[in-house]
């Protein structure tokens, strides 16, 4: 990966931040990216508008919508959320069963933040709220003795073998913003984890679900190469 000495926000230096991607349209790569549509999941919670944003900075073409034929056409579908628990699972409604059956039929997917809780089994936030069951493990508070929310940069320690840190370096700090964290119990399932003072699960993939307690649509350049690296895992199971 290539070096810059400074950072660049989405709005500037777009060719430098392709370049560092690794997916600049003057290389080899030229437009390789620009034919993977990633559906973004519209449920009016939180930040779509950001994340549609990130995608369409690297290159790839990503579609905010809530029609489930349009959800069925994606190479790969984006659950975010910046919500409560309960308000998210609720607001999402129908569009749960057709998430399900996209992610069971081997469709990627990749949640981020309360769109990363719900994949589990359930959470405890302001009352119990069934997830999406395609991970199993429960959402509950951050323990006591911390500061709550936990907001801000962590260092991740990023396994080889989890596709989405594929050409990131073994640590690297991500941006969050949450206050519930996911306890995940699923023996089928890689776990990247930063530490606040115990184990919290940062990052999660099991099979073709991917998802990040973190925001990787505010974490810089290395939040961008998460998403990067996504979008070519949807892109390389549309061709087969």
């Amino acid at each position: 990966m290539a070096q810059i000495k400074k950072k660049t926000g989405f709005g500037r230096h777009r060719y430098v931040i392709l370049h560092v991607l690794g997916v600049c349209k003057s290389s080899a790569n030229k437009n390789h990216l620009l034919n993977t549509m990633i559906a973004v999941i519209d449920y009016n919670v939180g930040n779509v508008k950001s994340v549609c944003n990130a995608f369409r900075h690297i290159g790839c073409e990503a579609e905010l919508s809530c029609d489930p034929k349009r959800i069925e056409e994606a190479a790969g579908l984006v659950l975010p959320g910046v919500a409560a628990f309960g308000f998210a699972i609720n607001a999402l409604g129908d569009l749960a069963e057709v998430v399900k059956r996209a992610a069971l039929s081997g469709k990627p997917i990749l949640g981020i933040c309360v769109g990363y809780q719900m994949l589990f089994d359930e959470s405890y936030e302001f009352g119990t709220h069934k997830g999406l069951g395609l991970i199993s493990g429960k959402v509950a508070a951050i323990p006591s003795g911390r500061v709550i929310p936990h907001m801000g940069w962590n260092e991740v320690a990023l396994p080889r073998d989890m596709k989405l840190f594929t050409d990131l370096p073994e640590k690297k700090h991500f941006y969050f913003a949450h206050s519930f964290y996911a306890d995940v119990t699923d023996e089928e399932t890689r776990v990247a984890y930063t530490d606040y003072g115990f184990e919290l699960s940062a990052s999660v993939q099991k099979a073709n679900i991917y998802g990040t307690q973190f925001h990787p649509e505010k974490s810089g350049l290395q939040g961008l190469k998460v998403l990067g690296n996504f979008a070519k895992i949807a892109q390389r199971k549309a061709r087969k």
